[in-house]
């Protein structure tokens, strides 16, 4: 069993919080950017699901012990090179939720001493597997507030929206 502070249900909860987040929204508004440099909703998702596949990277090369920097990304360029506006919400959240079932089974078989294994980010600072897991969910909280923005500026124009 697991010896983590990390809470794993709040880590499991992430997918649940997004399709709560995204309820009722039409594919239209899904869609919907209130300037061409912002994010959809849809992409919004699309990216945190970017994030999880490089977390899930990362996650990996701590408990190997790699001595490799942890990748960045740059999300602007891979929102808009993999055109996330075109796909479909549910199944970016299929995708997301996988890979946090997958994790999950994961963080559940690791020690104390493996949540303790760190590496060095790509700002050059020492992160512990702990730590980039709670940044992962402290992530996806930050962009529930950015969804609850671009669905509070969504039009109001047209009934039943």
């Amino acid at each position: 069993m697991s010896q983590s502070v990390i809470d794993i249900e709040a880590y499991l909860h992430t997918h649940e919080q997004l399709k709560q987040a995204i309820e009722g929204l039409s594919e239209n508004e899904l869609k919907w950017k209130a300037a061409p440099e912002q994010w959809s909703v849809t992409e919004v998702l699309s990216h945190l699901a970017d994030h999880n596949i490089v977390v899930s990277f990362r996650i990996r090369e701590l408990l190997s012990g790699s001595a490799a920097q942890l990748p960045a990304f740059k999300q602007d360029p891979w929102v808009s090179s993999v055109r996330a506006n075109e796909s479909s919400a549910d199944d970016i959240l299929d995708v997301f939720r996988a890979l946090l079932v997958f994790n999950g089974q994961l963080f559940r078989r690791l020690t104390g001493e493996d949540w303790s294994k760190s590496g060095v980010n790509f700002k050059g600072e020492t992160v512990t597997l702990e730590q980039a897991v709670q940044a992962f969910i402290n992530h996806v909280q930050t962009h529930l507030r950015q969804i609850e923005r671009i669905k509070q500026a969504l039009p109001q124009n047209e009934p039943g929206k």
